[in-house]
């Protein structure tokens, strides 16, 4: 259920209300009973649940594999 945001035209108050998405819009406010208009909110961002999908999802291209091995610098092979 989303939580949409009002502002009452008389008083100027903000609220929010948590609300199923077939309700009505709300038209009267809490305090002062005034008329209210729903404002346009930005939404919420994408979250996320679980742990590791950045793990096996988006891992570094750049990172070396296991096998392979560089030599330490300033080692002499014989």
């Amino acid at each position: 259920m989303p939580t949409y945001e009002y502002k009452c035209l008389a008083c100027g108050h903000h609220f929010e209300m948590f609300q199923k998405m077939k309700d009505e819009p709300i038209e009267k406010c809490p305090k002062c009973e005034g008329k209210v208009k729903r404002l346009i909110g930005a939404g919420a961002g994408t979250i996320f649940k679980g742990s590791g999908f950045y793990q096996t999802d988006y891992k570094n291209a750049k990172s070396p594999s296991k096998g392979s091995r560089t030599k330490p610098s300033g080692s002499k092979e014989k």
